[in-house]
């Protein structure tokens, strides 16, 4: 769809859902499982995999939130084309590898309005979804774009757009900077006053984990460890891959651990620019790393 639409071809975004549909259906079976594995994406795929990722973290949200599955369906469609518009920005601006001049960003900003234009000449796009198009930009206290809208004046498909956009963003890896570590990025995020609706951020913290799936954690026994699954029953006690010794600084052999099984618990987030784990993303990913 993006190749097309920068070749100048009509969008068809009915053709988006049957993946919906699949996306959907994987995260009613595996909440944590489809939304990790999005943020493994390469500088080649990051645009269509970030569509991905948010459609997966909406349809999360969209449950923790208690919608229907219907109005699942309709938020991870909203996320799959959210971000349609940046089809149409400059690839040197939209890919460049640094912080973008004002002029730059005056042109990325046009990419929410463009993407909506495009899309209600598309076929299949309900009023909702191009509102998430058009506004996911938009922030709580009205400093967002294109139109500055605050409070309720943003709808909660919309809100919920804005924090599933971010957190994929800041936990990707991009060609200009490391991502986040995922439990890294929901503090930081959480002290971002204004930004986001609490309520809707606080749905995406119980849907993702206090510790979601890649974070690095310190245990009380001061071992380091990867978390690789969640526990349904008790978002502090998640499955983990124990890998490091703080105490006598050497590497540990691999293992996985249950914290429901064991006495271990977790002591603290622990921050990844402290260490230097090349490793960590084969801990939790494993043979779906891309290469």
């Amino acid at each position: 769809m993006f190749a097309e639409v920068r070749l100048g071809k009509a969008l068809d975004a009915e053709q988006c859902l049957p993946l919906v549909q699949e996306v959907s259906e994987s995260v009613f079976r595996n909440s944590g499982a489809l939304i990790s594995l999005a943020r493994l994406k390469t500088a080649d795929d990051y645009s269509y995999m970030h569509s991905m990722a948010v459609c997966a973290l909406m349809v999360a949200l969209g449950r923790t939130l208690g919608l229907d599955q219907a109005a699942c369906r309709e938020a991870g469609l909203a996320g799959m084309l959210h971000d349609m518009g940046k089809a149409l920005m400059p690839p040197d601006v939209l890919n460049k590898p640094g912080k973008l001049t004002d002029e730059e960003f005056a042109v990325i900003r046009t990419h929410p309005e463009r993407g909506w234009e495009m899309l209600r000449a598309s076929q299949g796009v309900s009023d909702p979804v191009l509102d998430v198009c058009l506004h996911h930009h938009e922030k709580i206290n009205g400093q967002g774009y294109p139109h500055g809208l605050a409070g309720e004046q943003i709808t909660l498909l919309a809100r919920m757009g804005a924090v599933c956009d971010v957190y994929d963003a800041v936990t990707s890896n991009r060609p200009y900077k490391a991502g986040w570590d995922p439990a890294e990025s929901l503090a930081r995020m959480a002290s971002w006053k204004g930004h986001f609706d609490e309520q809707v951020f606080a749905g995406l913290v119980k849907s993702l984990g206090i510790y979601p799936t890649g974070s690095l954690v310190r245990l009380v026994s001061g071992k380091l460890a990867v978390v690789v699954e969640q526990n349904p029953l008790s978002s502090t006690l998640p499955t983990v891959k124990v890998f490091f010794s703080t105490q006598a600084r050497l590497p540990l052999p691999v293992q996985l651990v249950d914290l429901t099984r064991s006495h271990e618990r977790i002591a603290c987030r622990e921050p990844r620019e402290a260490w230097n784990f090349p490793q960590i993303e084969g801990l939790w990913a494993g043979d779906a790393l891309p290469t």
